[in-house]
């Protein structure tokens, strides 16, 4: 779809926003994609742990993933993203010999994330905004409407929330856990902490954006 018809088709910036993100997502198939191979990790780690046997079993079940994707003839975004994750997480995780710097990329890539995002907000140009510019086609035109820019500065909030409670959570357990406790502990936090948290969020931004009908432009002034 063009930029001018998906522009059309949403004639608020409440109803564009929820397009976005629900792309963003990659719907319930993306969100259960991306968990099945930090789950397969997990359990493969707590049962044999052997860290090359749980990082082959996380890896091959990527791999599986994405075929089938690509059989399907579906588009393979969200499991190449979740792959390559899980590819920097085993480098990390098979250079040190300890199985939790699998987990170490997410929380440091979570961490990023929320620094980003809350600059972002600080300088008045929530990254939401620049959704609404990508079905405009003007990338900054949002930012010229003051009630358009309050709305994006709270849906970032929202959307950074659960970055910061990983953060909050997964780093304390890297630091000072120790053994298998450790890699369970991280193995279930993102798991628990990762689509559920995530839908919880969406949820949320969904409630809020439920609330209002903002124009996608705002009023041109009579001259």
């Amino acid at each position: 779809m063009s930029a001018e018809a998906e522009e059309a088709a949403h004639e608020t910036v409440e109803a564009a926003v929820r397009a976005q993100l629900a792309k963003a997502f990659g719907g319930v198939r993306g969100i259960i994609e991306a968990a099945v191979p930090t789950i397969a990790f997990t359990v493969s780690w707590i049962v044999t742990e052997d860290l090359k046997t749980s990082l082959i079993v996380s890896i091959s079940l990527s791999v599986v993933l994405l075929l089938v994707r690509v059989v399907q003839r579906s588009t393979p975004q969200f499991v190449i993203n979740s792959l390559i994750g899980i590819a920097i997480g085993a480098f990390f995780a098979s250079r040190t010999g300890n199985a939790k710097d699998y987990f170490l990329p997410g929380i440091l890539w979570n961490g990023a994330y929320s620094l980003g995002m809350l600059l972002s907000i600080v300088t008045r140009w929530p990254v939401v905004g620049f959704l609404i510019g990508s079905v405009t086609n003007d990338p900054v035109g949002w930012h010229k409407d003051a009630g358009v820019v309050r709305l994006c500065t709270r849906l970032t909030w929202l959307l950074m929330l659960p970055c910061v409670v990983r953060v909050a959570v997964q780093g304390p357990v890297y630091l000072f856990g120790g053994g298998d406790e450790a890699v369970a502990a991280l193995g279930f936090a993102k798991i628990v902490m990762g689509w559920p948290l995530q839908v919880a969020a969406l949820a949320a931004m969904l409630w809020l954006l439920g609330r209002g009908r903002t124009p996608i432009k705002p009023p041109v002034a009579p001259a």
